[in-house]
């Protein structure tokens, strides 16, 4: 497969062939000779050139005014000056102009593969972190998947068993389940690891840019498009690609998609050439694909292609088991994070927590986590500092004016509290030591929750 065209120009013909063979030798890419340039500037103009290789002195146009040539107008081509003629005012003038860099005859073949060579890379690179650059809108949202459950367990073991093939994934659920998270595993823990991950967000591209962002584009094939672009299909190639929340696509795109992914090709827009990929696919919806199917809104055939092996993922309201582990990874994560780490939440809250319907799913624990450690005033966080819409639904605001169970539950426990660590301190005259050794707590313990009741221990001596 042939991803890099170079144009080499130099008026003596010796010289031409020698480049040439010296550079076909490098994989993936197509050498073309010009021996004429005021034709190689045409063909600059017409057709698309990753690197230009330009003799500088020629009759015509010289490399220079090629090198001007591709600054005015193909902006995007690298260019390698050579010269039998060196001097510093040409040299100075290729770099201003943009000269990837500069050889002087004579040169080793292994010179000019390696300074061709250095440039490509380059140039791959750039195009690579173009593409990544596109992908980070939407980031990666946990580090791993956590959850005891049946539910859990069984999709850990789909994931194991698939992640040790090559065949395409569905992944459903609903939204904040962690469908990319999965995908994610199934892709490091396989025989692709090495190579790109890249998601894309099917239902955030506009649909008049969808065709181009999955397939690239030449440069020239629409309004706007001034240098050749590679297609998420192609950079994944090797790699997997994810298309989240495939079934936004449009029904029109829908059936491009399916020759891609049946054919393992792709041809950009504005293109004449097929290229070849090699690439696993993982879909991820969360909308129910037997009924878009059912409904004319997604194709069958897409659907039976992507659908080889099939993942569910059970919202959190249906795995409440799960819910203190993620709450203690998540409480560890962020609280780092924050330099929190002294925090800690204590029961009643944890309870209320568990007992959330949580219609965001993990992706809703995660950032009430997060709301918590920012607005928290104490060390401890306490059912007070948990959303609104948590307390209403565990009745922790009460109704008609009445305190709630847990409101009630948290006074009583508060007056306990209250009363046994006055008792303490009174019994060991004010020695937080000897009360803390009584009570069976740490010392820091005791001096936190003497600080949340306002106890002073000075108070009790003497």
């Amino acid at each position: 497969m042939v991803d890099m065209r170079v144009l080499i120009v130099d008026d003596e013909a010796g010289m031409l062939e020698v480049c040439g063979d010296t550079l076909r030798k490098l994989p993936r890419t197509d050498i073309v000779l010009e021996q004429d340039s005021n034709h190689a500037a045409e063909r600059i103009k017409e057709e698309h050139w990753d690197l230009l290789v330009a003799d500088i002195r020629m009759p015509g146009l010289s490399g220079v005014d090629l090198l001007r040539l591709v600054h005015e107008h193909a902006s995007d081509i690298d260019v390698l000056m050579i010269t039998a003629f060196p001097s510093v005012d040409s040299a100075v003038e290729s770099m201003k102009l943009g000269a990837a860099d500069y050889l002087t005859k004579p040169f080793l073949p292994d010179e000019l593969r390696s300074a061709v060579r250095r440039i490509l890379d380059n140039r791959r690179l750039r195009q690579e972190n173009m593409l990544l650059k596109r992908q980070l809108e939407r980031p990666y949202s946990f580090g791993e998947m956590i959850g005891q459950s049946d539910a859990m367990l069984s999709v850990f073991d789909t994931v194991e068993r698939v992640a040790a093939t090559d065949v395409d994934v569905l992944i459903q659920g609903e939204t904040g389940t962690g469908k990319e998270l999965v995908a994610r595993a199934i892709h490091t823990h396989g025989g692709r690891k090495e190579k790109p991950f890249v998601p894309v967000d099917c239902g955030a591209i506009p649909e008049d840019l969808l065709e181009s962002e999955f397939f690239g584009h030449e440069r020239g094939a629409f309004t706007g498009a001034t240098r050749r672009s590679m297609g998420l299909m192609e950079y994944a190639s090797g790699g997997t690609l994810l298309l989240d929340e495939v079934g936004e696509l449009p029904i029109h795109l829908q059936a491009k998609l399916l020759r891609a992914i049946q054919e393992r090709r792709v041809r950009r827009v504005g293109g004449n050439s097929e290229i070849d990929v090699d690439v696993r696919i993982v879909a991820a919806t969360s909308r129910d694909l037997d009924e878009e199917v059912r409904h004319d809104r997604f194709r069958s055939d897409l659907y039976y292609r992507i659908n080889v092996v099939r993942i569910d993922l059970p919202p959190l309201r249906e795995r409440l088991d799960d819910i203190p582990a993620l709450l203690r990874h998540f409480l560890q994560r962020y609280a780092r994070e924050m330099g929190r780490e002294d925090v800690e939440m204590d029961t009643s809250a944890a309870e209320v927590l568990a007992s959330y319907s949580w219609p965001g799913n993990v992706r809703e624990l995660q950032n009430v986590v997060k709301r918590m450690l920012a607005m928290a005033p104490d060390s401890t966080i306490s059912i007070n500092d948990l959303p609104a819409e948590i307390r209403g639904e565990a009745g922790c605001d009460g109704e008609a004016g009445q305190p709630g169970f847990f409101d009630l539950r948290d006074r009583q426990l508060e007056a306990f509290e209250r009363r046994y660590l006055g008792n303490l301190l009174e019994t060991n005259g004010g020695d937080v030591t000897a009360a803390a050794s009584e009570a069976e707590v740490p010392r820091g313990t005791f001096y936190r929750l003497l600080n949340k009741h306002g106890i002073t221990p000075s108070d009790y001596r003497n």
